[in-house]
């Protein structure tokens, strides 16, 4: 797909699905594809390769969450892979500082050669994982929003997410169509991190799939305990 076709494909989607359209960022977001794309021939960056699914399904369902940022100053992106939701929401908001994190080191390989050929700034992609990062005092209850996109039963990344956010401030979680019963099963977990669900939104992109959009707002400061290391928050949920 040429620039002139993914910018007229790109437009199109944004009308559809309420994103701003605005074409010098959407010439970076072209080039991040194509970057993307030329990456997944030597290792398995995303299973999605045709270009017209990657705009809907990593750059319009990315962007969907835009407003939901509000006036944070700083955005954490737990488990990237690709740089998704991440990369896609620091082009359209350049003034918010952004930290990525992956335990998967080659994709966080991919991550920084995209920040390095797109010239990005005030962003830094991390090969660690979420629980370890949340003991460093640099970035514990220091962002504004930490998001994350289709990453683990909300029971479980709720405990990785509230550690890192600050008070007043919120982790949204971007879950597919279950997210009614994940909510009943997270909502102990989530009260007790020092959260509380302020409102869930429901979107379906392109009306082709449903997007549960789960908005927990930071009341008060998380026990340091959490996040729990050796995969506990996914073995025993807290109760």
């Amino acid at each position: 797909m040429n620039l002139k076709d993914f910018l007229r494909v790109f437009e199109q989607e944004c009308g559809k699905n309420d994103v701003k359209f605005e074409e010098k960022k959407a010439e970076l977001l072209y080039q991040f594809m194509n970057l993307i794309l030329e990456w997944n021939e030597k290792i398995n960056v995303t299973a999605i390769r045709d270009e017209k699914e990657f705009i809907v399904k990593h750059f319009i369902d990315s962007l969907v969450i835009g407003q939901l940022l509000g006036n944070a100053k700083n955005v954490l992106d737990i488990g990237t892979g690709g740089g998704f939701p991440g990369i896609p929401l620091k082009i359209y908001n350049p003034e918010k500082e952004f930290t990525l994190i992956d335990s998967v080191k080659k994709k966080v390989t991919v991550v920084n050669d995209v920040i390095q050929k797109l010239e990005l700034s005030t962003i830094e992609a991390l090969a660690i994982r979420a629980e370890d990062l949340a003991r460093d005092p640099r970035y514990r209850e220091k962002f504004g929003v930490v998001v994350t996109r289709a990453v683990s039963k909300l029971s479980t990344i709720v405990e990785y997410m509230i550690p890192f956010t600050e008070i007043g401030g919120r982790a949204i979680c971007m879950k597919g169509p279950s997210a009614e019963q994940e909510i009943l099963e997270a909502k102990t977990a989530i009260l007790k991190l020092g959260g509380e669900i302020e409102r869930v939104e429901k979107l379906c992109i392109n009306n082709e799939f449903e997007r549960n959009v789960i908005v927990i707002k930071k009341i008060k400061k998380t026990e340091e305990k959490y996040p729990r290391g050796q995969g506990k928050p996914a073995k025993e949920p807290i109760q």
